[in-house]
């Protein structure tokens, strides 16, 4: 990816923050991932008073896309999150999330960049930088 498709998907995580459900943690968090075919899925976090039953913005937004689009490789992932100030919050995945994208690598055999947001900025990593020792790989 280069640098304006990363600044167009961070731009669409921090659109899908709107829709985060983070009644407990005050912290909203989006993610938008890119598909081989052009598409972009957006997904939010959805907490849940059943802690842990709720699920990251990372996880919503690739089990959708590998759902909806089960033959389409994903090119890239951004996150964003705002804080319970509301002010734009620097954001990692969890090690769930990470391993979520590790298996996603081994299903379409190719790796992709995740944007991270950074405040207002961003840094991108690719994600098998992310989890080194995933399990089953």
């Amino acid at each position: 990816m280069e640098k304006q498709e990363h600044e167009a998907l961070l731009k669409i995580a921090r659109m899908a923050v709107e829709g985060a459900y983070s009644v407990y943690s005050r912290f909203s968090v989006g993610a938008a991932v890119l598909l081989e075919n052009g598409e972009v899925v957006r997904g939010a976090n959805q907490e849940n008073m059943a802690y842990p039953s709720g699920l990251c913005a990372e996880r919503v937004a690739l089990f959708y896309a590998c759902s909806t689009y089960p033959g389409v490789a994903v090119t890239g992932v951004a996150v964003a999150a705002r804080d319970a100030s509301g002010a734009w919050a620097s954001i990692t995945p969890c090690g769930a999330c990470r391993q979520v994208m590790a298996e996603v690598i081994r299903r379409y055999g190719r790796d992709f960049d995740v944007i991270l947001a950074d405040g207002e900025g961003y840094k991108v990593v690719r994600a098998s930088d992310l989890l080194p020792f995933p399990f089953g790989m």
